[in-house]
């Protein structure tokens, strides 16, 4: 028997479906949990798989909050000494002393967007 289509609840689907290896299945689920971690997590609705990342944010605003008013908690203490000791990402010893030169800031313009007066905002009589 050579099976060529599947039909399932009415609708037909090509024999290449019934191919598929439980590693490409593992990456489908992976990648639908994180689908709903941020559809979760950008509506601000509690699910199992947005928890994990609810709980992380919570704790590093204990460790900000831990760092910026001095009382500490074993947690906060292990990770700040942790952050100290790593070496900063992208700053050479050489490029140390530009880093601390004053950057001139760049003045905006304001742009006329044409908007004929639709928010009533030109006083020229």
């Amino acid at each position: 028997m050579h099976v060529t289509s599947v039909l399932q609840d009415g609708f037909i689907f090509d024999a290449k479906v019934l191919d598929l290896s439980t590693d490409s299945i593992l990456a489908k689920f992976k990648k639908s949990c994180s689908v709903q971690a941020s559809l979760s997590l950008g509506a601000a609705y509690p699910t199992t798989v947005s928890a994990p990342h609810s709980v992380l944010n919570g704790f590093k605003n204990l460790v900000a909050v831990a760092k910026e008013s001095g009382y500490t908690f074993p947690q906060a203490e292990a990770l700040l000494t942790a952050a100290k000791k790593a070496p900063t990402a992208g700053v050479a010893d050489s490029g140390a002393a530009k880093a601390d030169a004053p950057k001139e800031e760049e003045k905006e313009e304001d742009v006329d967007a044409g908007t004929g007066n639709l928010f009533g905002d030109e006083d020229d009589y």
